[in-house]
């Protein structure tokens, strides 16, 4: 055969390999309002990036016939690209083929190209949109997901591994994602568990759709498991596309920092927070009078709304912020909030990120259910995580700092390398209220007023007590500051921890309290 005729022919091999599962099956898939797992890759990718590998793998499962069944690149897309520039590694199922089911190939190629990743310390972003293990293939396809989660473990805090649920992802195959640190969902499209509604229907007789026990909305607001949710497929890749722009491409190297800019300046942090510690007001925006550009990248945003986590710049640099959201239950801690922000901490201890801590906080919520549902055991992971970590961290404390919430929330006990306070701050063991109830109840039982003689007793322990000035006299606030001034402490602040080297005990690894 010619070079001509062999070129010829290799370009009608790939051509047919493009056409995944047929025709009939891209329209289907068209159908449910989905690209094919070939169109997903080029939308993510920057312009003509992508480069394929294993086009030509195939199975060799010859049981149940499967022998005579051509499965176009086993179901799965494998290759390296790029966005903004950043090399990652990617991987995309392709559910036009047998359901995007998982086979033993099918497996290799995955961990194939995860070991890519891993070696060429670039970022992996896996597109789930399958039908879950081969059945022909039995005990290997469950072999194939066990290789792809020691992967996952592997990788973990190395490189940033990304996951996008765009189609169902049921049974074993949602435990990578889990193991991953981003998990990405669209509405009416992304569904994950572990018991689909089939199985519910026969084990336990009750009729439940897909969307309910599972889709996007479900883990983004209840569950927890997704991070980001979008509306469409396109608007998922805007939001991997900005988070990638943030973050290092491996724990050795830091994110690209970029031209500094200063907050817009409709964002008055004066204006944002309210005198009065018992009114609320939106965190976010605090967040916005800070960052460069007042550009914040919420994780998380649906989720225990009570705290606020993300992503944004200060002066050209990549930080996470780890936020009290007053709006919601007064920015209380619970066991939800705890287990969001102390898994963020790690994320950002683990690539370098600076942490920027902004408290205000009455605790722990208290009650039954909380104290039930383990809010010891849930509090401790923020404990574990702030006193675990080494990167610069810094701790604004604008309002409310009460009992076992202060020390939580990146206090100076825990090793937060700055700790500045606003004049208004309350740095407590409880609020003034509570405290004067119960040191001065004799005092208030007996007065001929009551109640004029409680709000003396609490304006008394507010002035002696409720304030930084105390906390200021024993160290433990490096500095009171005005609120506009916060991002120039800021700024001082990680430009002189930017060689911050803290070394800890020899040990092969803590045991936090999971």
């Amino acid at each position: 055969m010619s070079r001509n005729k062999k070129v010829l022919d290799l370009k009608k091999r790939m051509e047919k390999i493009h056409d995944g599962g047929g025709a009939q099956a891209v329209e289907k898939q068209k159908a449910m309002g989905k690209l094919t797992a070939r169109e997903r890759i080029i939308a993510l990718l920057d312009k003509e990036t992508f480069q394929e590998y294993d086009i030509f793998v195939k199975h060799d499962n010859t049981d149940f016939g499967m022998q005579d069944k051509e499965l176009p690149g086993d179901g799965v897309i494998i290759g390296t690209g790029s966005i903004l520039g950043q090399p990652v590694a990617i991987f995309a199922q392709d559910f036009t083929v047998a359901g995007g089911s998982l086979g033993f190939m099918h497996a290799r190629k995955i961990t194939k190209i995860m070991d890519y990743a891993l070696n060429m310390k670039i970022p992996l972003i896996g597109i789930n949109d399958s039908g879950g293990a081969r059945i022909q293939e039995g005990v290997n396809a469950l072999a194939g997901y066990g290789e792809i989660f020691f992967r996952n473990t592997l990788s973990s805090g190395v490189i940033p591994q990304i996951s996008v649920i765009l189609g169902p992802c049921a049974g074993g195959a949602v435990y990578s994602p889990a193991l991953t640190d981003f998990v990405f969902v669209v509405d009416k499209i992304s569904k994950m568990f572990i018991t689909g509604p089939e199985v519910i229907k026969t084990v336990l007789g009750e009729d439940i759709s897909a969307e309910a026990l599972g889709g996007a909305r479900v883990h983004a607001e209840t569950s927890g498991n997704a991070h980001f949710f979008a509306n469409s497929e396109e608007e998922c890749f805007h939001q991997i596309r900005r988070l990638i722009s943030m973050l290092p491409p491996a724990n050795n190297k830091g994110a690209e920092k970029i031209e500094p800019a200063q907050p817009l300046r409709k964002y008055n942090i004066k204006k944002i927070v309210p005198d009065d510690p018992s009114q609320p007001y939106d965190v976010r925006d605090v967040i916005r009078a800070l960052a460069d550009n007042s550009d914040f990248m919420e994780v998380m945003e649906m989720f225990a709304a009570n705290a606020v986590i993300g992503f944004g710049r200060v002066n050209g640099e990549t930080v996470g912020f780890v936020c009290n959201q007053p709006l919601v239950l007064a920015g209380v801690l619970d066991c939800d909030s705890s287990d969001k922000i102390a898994r963020f901490i790690r994320f950002c201890d683990s690539f370098n990120i600076p942490i920027i801590t902004l408290e205000d906080l009455p605790g722990y919520l208290p009650g039954i259910d909380q104290e039930h549902a383990g809010v010891i055991r849930h509090g401790a992971k923020i404990l574990y995580a702030y006193s675990e970590s080494t990167v610069p961290k810094i701790t604004i404390i604008m309002r409310k700092a009460y009992g076992g919430g202060y020390i939580a929330m990146g206090s100076r006990h825990l090793r937060s390398d700055f700790v500045f306070a606003w004049p208004q701050a309350e740095i407590a063991v409880m609020g003034a209220e509570g405290a004067a109830n119960i040191i001065f109840k004799k005092e208030i039982q007996e007065a001929e007023d009551p109640v004029k003689m409680r709000q003396i007793k609490i304006d008394e322990y507010r002035e002696k007590f409720a304030n930084p000035y105390v906390a200021a006299s024993k160290g433990y606030v490096d500095a009171v500051i005005s609120p506009e001034d916060t991002r120039k402490f800021i700024e001082r602040a990680l430009h002189v921890s930017a060689t911050k080297d803290v070394k800890r005990p020899m040990k092969k690894h803590g045991i936090p309290p999971f």
